[in-house]
């Protein structure tokens, strides 16, 4: 394992809640929806007042996105070194986005926002569109993350998907993940609500009004803002099912379980429902820009102590986590692929040319591309072993 590299500093009180910096005149609905007309990004251009921040756009503030943020910034800073005047080589600034299209545009336009969790779904679509033109070459990966399920909270009289119909139904910002994947599969499961697309805790409290019959958030279990309401409320979680014919593209099952929401679900229980994954994405700087050589010891300090992430003081998603899993359609950041060639003895470049393989001799209805890799694993020790 490399030595560690010097950790990042949590800034605590200076956490954004907001992007304060001019972002481009593109609607996310237009990018959600995949407008085939094509938007110009603005001109990235590295920070220049503070060149040892790196950015970080995440989710919401009650998501377990913006949680696996500050579970990095804070792990980071601890074991720094300071120069005499106290000055960092590395922060992280975990910056609000809404979760879904935005955190792209992020990467690809504001100067101080160098990385983003987004769903992958999301920035396939987009990079599919043409509608930002060719993002092959500025958007890259540093690791895929974990998935993302869909928790849909009714309210007690609301006892399954066909009680919405009519109903009003927050879905969350405009062009986040729950109002571009939430509409797409309540059409699909042709469900007709009344959409609303107020934040969580305002959506909540209309909820307790009776003036909102559920509400959607796309994030990974468990979310601990959601675990704080108790059966006592009322509210529960609607099952979403999974079809095979509609979803599987681009969705998986999942399940919301009692351990998850121990005051929502009961000891038996268990709720269906869907996910969608979720990488952490990067700005692809070229090496001679001083932001590449801040993100690239950002990449070797989080990944260097990534063990430290899956104990029991951090967010259980973080045991959902492979670094050197790979991203199908995507380069991966190169001091990150580097890292891992280093580290595993070259099983990084096995995944690379696997993928590359199974791109150029596709496979009908192929298993799980994990299992299927593992297989191939399997098979290649047996060969040397003859």
């Amino acid at each position: 394992m490399f030595t560690a590299f010097i950790a990042a500093t949590w800034l605590g009180a200076q956490v954004q809640t907001s992007l304060a910096q001019t972002r481009p005149s593109i609607s996310p609905s237009e990018v959600a929806n995949v407008s085939p007309r094509k938007e110009n990004v603005q001109r990235k251009e590295a920070a220049r007042s503070d060149p040892h921040t790196t950015g970080f756009v995440t989710g919401a503030a009650q998501s377990t996105e913006f949680a696996i943020a500050q579970d990095i910034a804070i792990t980071l800073a601890s074991g720094q070194e300071t120069g005499p005047h106290g000055e960092v080589a590395l922060r992280v600034l975990p910056m609000v986005g809404n979760g879904g299209s935005r955190n792209i545009i992020d990467i690809l336009s504001l100067a101080g926002a160098d990385m983003a969790i987004a769903p992958v779904l999301l920035a396939d679509r987009l990079r599919g569109s043409g509608t930002l033109g060719d993002i092959r070459n500025k958007l890259v990966y540093i690791t895929p993350l974990f998935v993302e399920e869909f928790h849909l909270l009714a309210r007690p009289e609301i006892q399954s998907l066909s009680d919405l119909a009519g109903k009003r139904v927050n879905l969350g910002e405009e062009g986040g993940a729950g109002a571009v994947l939430g509409r797409e599969v309540l059409n699909h499961l042709e469900v007709k609500v009344s959409e609303s697309n107020l934040a969580l805790d305002a959506a909540l409290e209309g909820m307790r009004k009776g003036q909102i019959s559920a509400a959607l958030l796309v994030s990974g279990k468990p979310v601990s803002f959601l675990a704080r309401y108790g059966q006592g409320d009322g509210l529960h979680f609607l099952s979403i099912p999974y079809s095979k014919a509609m979803l599987q593209q681009d969705y998986l099952p999942s399940t919301l379980r009692h351990e998850d929401y121990p005051e929502i679900i009961g000891d038996s229980d268990s709720v269906d429902t869907i996910a969608i994954k979720c990488a952490l994405f990067a700005y692809n700087w070229p090496t001679r820009n001083e932001r590449f050589p801040l993100l690239e010891l950002f990449v070797q300090t989080l990944f260097s102590r990534f063990p430290e992430f899956l104990g029991d003081g951090h967010h259980p998603k973080w045991r959902e986590v492979s670094l050197a899993a790979l991203l199908p359609g995507w380069r991966r950041f190169q001091p990150a692929e580097r890292w891992l060639e280093q580290q595993s003895g070259g099983e990084a470049a096995l995944r690379k040319a696997f993928g590359r393989f199974l791109e150029q001799k596709p496979i009908s209805n192929p298993p799980d591309r994990e299992q299927l890799f593992q297989d191939f694993m399997r098979w290649r020790e047996r060969q040397q072993g003859r």
